[in-house]
């Protein structure tokens, strides 16, 4: 494949043509209307070119430095047919890709660039716009919103959009134009001499799939009783899946699905933490402390942030159970609370008094305030009637 462009110094690059590796497959993802197929074009192998590193001036980019540490280096190239309809079908659709990529081994999540997105938009009837090396699935959502956008405002004000390649400046949020693109016939394409046929018959008879993320939250729903949405989110990335595998064989399945898709997750995701840095048994010993009832579960999340931050800092942390004995952060006995709850009593006469009118939410209320003294320590369900037999008039009285 011949081009001329600073990221490819030989000129040339060897790439699969006439005979790819695969041709007409496809992946379901859940679409804007219910569930479709993305149809895949066809995968073949190719060389990797440099990378460009576009620097940003005023509105432009201002010069653009070369990287050729990849240049030369195999990867496979995956085309899909146009039946993507929106920038959030589009993310769905790399989601599920790389999900299902990890699952059969050929794709390390963790590493870094090794999954890139060159995403091609046309409003119909007008001429194709490709954009190139967008590096996370963030960046393509954003890309192609802001594309979609600017091909519309062109053809509303009756001009015409140029077929080109473009980059995403990632940082503000918009495309800037680098190239006019090439049609099929300027590359010349012509047979590689010194490369020999490559025979994948004797491979692909020898293939096993592996169970894949759809099978897998199959039998999550069907094992641990899941609903559709935990078992979508904790089977979309292999190590989070393996992760809560090995805890629902230590702590009750339907909780700790709760606690990993619900809680989890959204401290990792503020952290910038992968699920593998997590201890999976103090994971475990906090979802047992909340499923016996021994802590509530704002305590519960307190120890949890405690945790991932001991683990930030290289330390080693202690186990739930002994952070919450240290810190006196269990659900105490009933008279633990005796004291704060009649300081809250006498503090709110007039919420008092409007209980003793039949006003339920004045109840409300003074729960709310002694589980504010208390920092979540005390647990609604034990304190309420306690409160409730303190402010209640005994009969004749």
């Amino acid at each position: 494949k011949n081009y001329f462009y600073p990221d490819l110094p030989k000129g040339y690059q060897i790439t699969m043509y006439d005979r790819p590796l695969a041709v007409w497959g496809y992946l379901e993802i859940e679409g804007d209307e219910g569930e479709k197929k993305i149809r895949i074009t066809r995968i073949h192998l190719e060389e990797d070119p440099g990378r460009l590193v576009h620097k940003a001036g005023a509105g432009h980019v201002a010069y653009t430095l070369v990287d050729y540490n990849r240049s030369g280096i195999p990867l496979i190239e995956i085309v899909t047919e146009p039946d993507l309809r929106s920038p959030k079908e589009a993310r769905r659709f790399l989601n599920k890709l790389r999900a299902t990529l990890e699952y059969l081994g050929v794709y390390d999540g963790e590493r870094e660039g090794g999954l890139r997105v060159d995403a091609n938009i046309s409003i119909r009837g007008s001429e194709r716009v490709e954009v190139k090396n967008i590096s996370s699935y963030k960046g393509v959502e954003k890309a192609l919103t802001f594309e979609i956008t600017r091909q519309k405002n062109l053809i509303r004000r009756g001009l015409r959009v140029e077929r080109e390649t473009r980059h995403f400046q990632e940082g503000r949020g918009i495309t800037t134009s680098a190239r006019s693109k090439e049609t099929e016939n300027d590359y010349r394409y012509f047979p590689e001499p010194d490369l020999r046929p490559l025979r994948v018959k004797d491979w692909v008879e020898a293939i096993a799939l592996p169970e894949l993320p759809d099978a897998r939250r199959d039998r999550f729903m069907a094992t641990y009783g899941l609903s559709l949405n935990h078992a979508r989110t904790l089977t979309g990335d292999l190590r989070l899946a393996e992760f809560y595998e090995a805890l629902a064989a230590k702590a009750d399945p339907a909780l700790a699905a709760t606690w990993t898709a619900d809680t989890l997750l959204g401290e990792l995701n503020y952290r910038d933490m992968p699920v593998t840095t997590v201890p999976l048994d103090h994971f475990a010993n906090l979802v047992g402390l909340v499923g016996r009832g021994e802590v509530t579960d704002r305590v519960a999340v307190d120890v949890l942030r405690a945790l991932l931050d001991a683990v930030i800092a290289g330390e080693t942390p202690v186990t739930p159970s002994a952070y919450v004995k240290q810190h006196n952060l269990g659900k105490g006995a009933a008279d633990a609370f005796a004291a704060v709850i009649d300081e809250v009593i006498a503090e709110n006469p007039q919420a008092v008094a409007d209980y003793r009118e039949g006003k339920g939410a004045a109840l409300n209320f003074l729960v709310g305030q002694v589980m504010k003294k208390t920092r979540g320590k005390a647990d609604p369900k034990e304190i309420t009637p306690l409160i409730a037999a303190r402010i209640t008039p005994e009969e004749g009285a």
